[in-house]
């Protein structure tokens, strides 16, 4: 059979060759949960038009181009590389990989507190395999698609993090994967396994970069548990380079009376994909997911979220919003099922989108499926340009007209930033919103 480019026989063919460079590859139940997930993906294959999660994205272009995967750690990086992607003020617990591996050498751990247990995940399945069994095999994701399977087939590395009872970290996690490779095209597999135990309280940044200019194929899978009354905050930045995709699934189960607050910021990559799928599975769970996706030139930004009310008395608010230039396409895909024991809950989703050039366009699906008959649910979308009246108001109070725009699209996206509660990081975010837009320079005195 004639393998083709980066097609899912592609993937079928290097396993061979990576089985035994993989971790875990000689525990029995770990290398069994790896074939079983091998196994699923070649029954899956990547997504197609087929698929109705996927029919407004396709994942073709991924398909013509070969990946390969990085067997061993190896880092041309230096530590000033990995400062300057952190916003300057931040003090945090810094985790680095690179390619799909952890690095020692750039990451800092000096402020890791008592009741927080935080490794790479490659380590914790060497070291203490029963610790991570699990929450590996119940994972849902290695069966939703193709992309969940092969990361659990190919997985290299990831963070473990478990917080004992009690434990409030006052200092976010900050994971930082950057990918990228002078000479060749690489693919990155991680696959990040978080758990909150009871009264804990952390925040985690998930940030995703690029380095270099070959195209890049980030495939990442976060699974976050969030047991009774613990919160967790959960920031994702996506700013790889729009040569690369990017595909990442976050999957969260919550317990009673706890609270998961997300915030995913797509900017880069040149097709990006993430799904949110959020479980609440006890009674008082309560979940935010606030969003905001920017694309230009030819970007695909897609964003697919789930939320799961199973019992009474919880809570989920979702507020997204796009802006779209050039021929750029967005997806939203919020969907909502109310299940039939959950009574008394509180569902809210909103989706707004500005498109910019009248070649912009955003495919946005907003759902609600309610099986029980005492709850308070409400959706909406719009899709529009920049206000007419308001860019006229501002031209008679002597602003040009390039000006108006941008201030007006910095205004309908800061919304958004201002919901992010690390400082330093919502200064950084809006300095680089301010250098995407059209003379957005010319901004910085006045915001």
């Amino acid at each position: 059979m004639t393998t083709v480019a980066g097609s899912s026989e592609f993937y079928l063919a290097q396993f061979s060759a990576a089985e035994g460079h993989l971790p875990g590859h000689d525990t029995p139940w770990a290398a069994a949960w790896r074939r079983n997930a091998l196994n699923r993906f070649r029954e899956l294959g990547f997504p197609g038009h087929r698929d109705e999660d996927w029919k407004y994205t396709s994942v073709k272009a991924l398909e013509k181009q070969p990946f390969d995967s990085v067997l061993e750690p190896s880092s041309h990086l230096a530590l000033t590389d990995i400062e300057r992607l952190i916003p300057a003020g931040v003090e945090c617990i810094r985790i680095v990989f690179v390619n799909g591996h952890f690095s020692r050498a750039l990451s800092d751990t000096a402020a890791m507190p008592a009741g927080a247990d935080v490794s790479s995940l490659a380590t914790k399945l060497r070291d203490e395999p029963a610790a991570v069994q699990s929450l590996l095999e119940n994972s849902p994701t290695v069966f939703r698609n193709g992309f969940g399977a092969l990361n659990a087939a190919f997985m290299t590395d990831g963070v473990f993090i478990r917080l004992a009872p009690r434990t409030v970290l006052k200092r976010p996690i900050w994971l930082l994967f950057i990918s990228g490779d002078q000479d060749r095209a690489i693919t990155s597999q991680c696959r990040n396994v978080i758990v909150a135990d009871t009264d804990s309280q952390a925040t985690i940044v998930e940030h995703y970069s690029t380095t270099g200019g070959k195209a890049t194929f980030t495939n990442s899978v976060t699974s976050i548990t969030v047991n009774d009354n613990a919160r967790v905050t959960h920031i994702k930045l996506q700013q790889e380079n729009t040569t690369g995709f990017h595909f990442s699934e976050i999957d969260v189960t919550q317990n009673r009376d706890s609270f998961y607050h997300s915030h995913s910021v797509a900017l880069g990559a040149a097709l990006a994909r993430t799904d949110i799928r959020v479980t609440l599975q006890a009674e008082g769970a309560e979940c935010r997911l606030d969003g905001l996706y920017m694309g230009d030139g030819r970007q695909h930004v897609d964003h697919h979220t789930r939320v799961d009310h199973v019992k009474p008395h919880g809570k989920s608010t979702e507020y997204y919003k796009g802006v779209l230039n050039g021929n750029a396409r967005g997806v939203f895909n919020g969907k909502v099922v109310v299940h039939e024991q959950a009574q008394k809950t509180d569902s809210s989703q909103t989706n707004r989108n500005l498109l910019l050039s009248r070649n912009a366009e955003i495919d946005t699906k907003p759902e609600l499926e309610i099986y029980a008959d005492d709850v308070k649910c409400a959706h909406g979308a719009t899709i529009g340009q920049l206000d007419d009246d308001a860019i006229f108001y501002l031209r008679s109070r002597g602003v040009d007209e390039a000006l108006a725009r941008n201030l007006l699209t910095f205004a309908f996206v800061d919304d958004v930033i201002r919901r992010i509660e690390i400082a330093p990081l919502r200064k950084q975010l809006e300095q680089t919103i301010l250098n995407r837009l059209p003379a957005g320079t010319s901004l910085r005195g006045l915001v």
